[in-house]
């Protein structure tokens, strides 16, 4: 759920839930989870890149005989964040498009406003609204009329419980969901590091503290949806980072060694000497990273196809 305000100052601990959000320090709402902008402004070209652009033909094609197709087509964007989703899809969709952004931060929601596409595919007009709300509440009523569902980073932040709430809104509603980045709990950096393993399952179980679905959350995904009566596909979206993202893989490590030691302690000296060794490896231009995520794509089953 991409939600924030400032950047994070030196001391700040950095949580990169779903590999997605940094929060800020301070000045958030109580109960609101900040992320900071310039994070998610970073990584928006990575993720762009690690997008499975094959799922959208089967989108596309859904889309184009979907009913009542002669009107807008409505997209509903959930923690959306600065918005970086639709500036990605809203230029690869035919036709007039008006996307509902929601998220629980009102600062952001302003980003995603100002940032927002003009354009689709054919060159029909593109529109946006805001809608502030907790998306583990979302019901198959507040997605009445909607041609297509959307969501980056997000599904691995999410509990069970807000899983079969998700996929009971977007089934009810019948209408598909294209749910992008989420991590799959593995990791590949080059060169090898002795504490690489040990980093990489500390923060897996940092990403399910509290309940949340983590590194699990596409297989429950497909349970869910499958067992709701959907289609699903899933593909891989892996970021791949090399000396042209030093920016980003500087702040990315920062995070993912700031979550392990959130979750082990113990492990706090020795995983601030790997990485300081691991940032002057991205610093010199010898760190590749691969951080593996999975994009899923869900299609309502057409009424009487059997499960």
């Amino acid at each position: 759920m991409n939600t924030s305000t400032t950047p994070p100052g030196p001391q700040a601990h950095t949580e990169p839930a779903a590999l997605s959000a940094i929060p800020s320090p301070g000045g958030a709402e109580p109960d609101v989870p900040r992320y900071a902008p310039q994070w998610l402004q970073l990584r928006e070209p990575a993720d762009a890149a690690a997008r499975a652009h094959e799922l959208l033909d089967p989108l596309r094609t859904w889309l184009a005989n979907r009913s009542g197709r002669a009107t807008d087509l409505v997209v509903h964007d959930l923690g959306c964040g600065t918005g970086s989703m639709g500036r990605w899809l809203a230029p690869l969709l035919d036709g007039p498009q008006h996307w509902i952004l929601h998220d629980r931060d009102p600062y952001l929601l302003h980003f995603a406003t100002v940032g927002a596409p003009k354009a689709a595919a054919d060159g029909s007009g593109v529109t946006v609204t805001t809608q502030r709300g907790d998306i583990g509440r979302l019901t198959q009523d507040a997605l009445a009329g909607a041609s297509l569902v959307t969501a980056s980073a997000l599904l691995d932040v999410l509990t069970a419980d807000e899983m079969e709430t998700l996929a009971a809104a977007c089934v009810g509603a019948g209408c598909p969901a294209l749910l992008t980045l989420s991590v799959v709990g593995r990791v590949e950096l080059t060169p090898p590091h002795p504490m690489d393993q040990e980093i990489a399952e500390a923060f897996n179980a940092h990403q399910r503290r509290g309940d949340l679905l983590g590194p699990d959350a596409v297989r429950a995904a497909c349970e869910v949806f499958e067992r709701l009566g959907a289609s699903v596909r899933v593909r891989p979206s892996p970021w791949r980072l090399g000396p042209e993202q030093a920016g980003l893989t500087a702040e990315w490590l920062r995070g993912w060694v700031g979550a392990t030691v959130e979750q082990r302690p113990d492990l706090a000296d020795r995983a601030e000497t790997y990485l300081q060794e691991r940032l002057a490896d991205c610093a010199a231009g010898r760190l590749g990273v691969v951080v593996h995520h999975s994009d899923v794509l869900v299609l309502p089953r057409p009424t009487g196809e059997a499960g």
